[in-house]
């Protein structure tokens, strides 16, 4: 039997294509699938896998740098790129790869992606140079964007809305066993067989995402209409997103005073005022902007980007401070590190349920609340290392709180045909607050040390720790009080007219 499709599009547009046209048409799900009970949460157990393997791929690379730069005979600014352009393709192409699946189909870029990411991750492990292995990198963040620009559209396209925040809750705790797995998994590779085999783990677990998205995930039922690309509006997209983090990058090396750090943010303004400005006119634009009007979706997603700053700047600083203070071994302060990813993949189900029940106001408000709580006593608790494991853990619990239930509200805006955009958009959020975190606090530390050195502290190691800290639990504070006044309702999906058919 046939599945039925609603994309809006003509009718003959639904006849079998011959030859290469098949490869642009998204295969049926089998009836068997199709059918049973619990087909919308194979979709997510499927969508796991992407989010485990980005988060487990980001954490392990970091680790690979030094054994690159020796293997490679490359300088340290070309070995820097290996992580800068993975980030910077992502971030910059993620919302554009969003409106195209919006219109071409979502399970056929997602299962491309994960093809494209393999591929790509095998070019990695076999790179016999440091251009090879950056050209390749590049070309896995494409892939990445495929994913990524997918994941949290097809759950919330395929979950009934009563259900939405439980779903995105186990994605979030797929992303987090996989940031917590990676300094582990990743030193281990790479002591067993170098740090080419942080490519290669990639590839069994690409083939059998691509596989498993082939034959469980849905067709597109509700398509945007088929338009041109907005590529104004990318080209000025993009250039702005990657002259932001370029900016990030530098200002957490020199500081946010520096004559370059200052002139690309300005550039990088300058960008985003143009990409509004033709946002704004276009008839098919690449980001709606309408979506802001909704105070829920706005809040959302500067909520959002809080959460994942303060996530990434604490996981950037603390291990800094462990070495210094406690004189943690690298390999001994990772293992204190994944307290925090652990506590927050144990609550992100339980929060995504009460964010079913009660609404996304009351988990998202508490936990970020939780989050500043747990700051506020690092800052004067730091010279106790349980202080910090504790705080850790407390962190993890009330991010687990706030991401499902943020996500989950964040998810809900717009209509089905928008749910890629909307995506993109909440990615590109969280890749620009990931490097914000690490820029504010590799500023706010290096500061306070140099501040406290010139004027004879004693405990200077702990005084650069204590600001980023101090600053990290005010931007918690201010997204926990945003979460809370914003009158969050439980997450709503907007259908369309041939919205909900019995799914494909």
């Amino acid at each position: 039997m046939t599945e039925q499709l609603s994309s809006g599009a003509a009718p003959h547009a639904a006849a079998s294509p011959d030859g290469w046209g098949k490869l642009w048409r998204e295969p049926a799900r089998p009836d068997w699938i199709r059918r049973r009970p619990g087909a919308p949460w194979l979709v997510v157990a499927t969508v796991c896998i992407g989010a485990f393997m980005g988060q487990l791929d980001a954490s392990i690379v970091t680790l690979a740098v030094p054994s690159i730069r020796s293997d490679m005979n490359a300088s340290l600014a070309q070995v820097e790129w290996v992580a800068l352009i993975y980030l910077l393709v992502l971030v910059g192409s993620i919302s554009a790869v969003g409106r195209l699946a919006d219109m071409v189909g979502r399970k056929l870029l997602y299962t491309y992606g994960f093809g494209l990411f393999t591929l790509a991750s095998l070019g990695c492990a076999l790179a016999p140079d440091i251009t090879w292995l950056l050209v390749a990198r590049a070309v896995q963040a494409v892939g990445a964007a495929m994913l990524q620009a997918n994941s949290v559209a097809l759950i919330r396209t395929s979950m009934p809305a009563g259900k939405l925040g439980k779903a995105i809750g186990l994605q979030g705790a797929a992303q987090a066993i996989g940031l917590a797995m990676g300094p582990s998994v990743g030193g281990l590779l790479i002591g067993l067989g170098g740090w080419r085999w942080v490519f290669f783990v990639n590839i069994p677990a690409g083939i059998i995402g691509l596989l498993l998205g082939w034959f469980l995930l849905p067709r597109t039922r509700v398509k945007a209409p088929r338009a041109r690309l907005d590529w104004p509006g990318l080209l000025a997209l993009m250039p702005a997103v990657g002259t932001l983090l370029l900016a990030l990058s530098e200002a957490s090396r020199f500081g946010f005073g520096n004559l370059t750090v200052l002139g690309l943010l300005a550039a990088a303004l300058i960008l985003f005022v143009l990409f509004v400005l033709r946002e704004r006119r276009a008839t098919h634009p690449l980001v709606d902007l309408s979506l802001f009007r909704s105070g829920i979706f706005t809040r959302g997603v500067a909520t959002g980007l809080l959460g994942y700053l303060v996530l990434f700047g604490v996981l950037f600083v603390t291990p800094l401070h462990l070495e210094s203070a406690y004189l943690l071994p690298p390999a001994q302060a990772g293992l204190l590190l994944t307290i925090l990813p652990v506590a927050l993949g144990l609550v992100a189900p339980v929060a995504g349920l009460l964010a079913d029940r009660l609404g996304a106001r009351l988990p998202a408000s508490a936990g970020m609340g939780l989050v500043a709580g747990a700051l506020a006593v690092l800052v004067f608790s730091s010279h106790e290392l349980w202080a910090t494991a504790g705080a850790l853990a407390a962190m993890g619990l009330g991010l687990g709180l706030f991401t499902p239930a943020n996500n989950a509200s964040v998810a809900a805006a717009g209509h089905d045909h928008q749910a890629g955009m909307v995506s993109g958009v909440l990615n590109m959020t969280r890749g620009i607050g990931t490097s914000l975190g690490v820029a504010l606090g590799a500023a706010a530390y290096s500061l306070a040390n140099s501040l406290g050195a010139a004027a004879g502290a004693p405990t200077v190691s702990g005084l650069g720790f204590r600001m980023a800290v101090a600053l990290f639990a005010v931007l918690a504070g201010t997204a926990a009080a945003l979460s809370f006044l914003g009158r969050r309702a439980h997450p709503k999906v907007v259908p369309d007219a041939a919205d909900r058919p019995e799914p494909g």
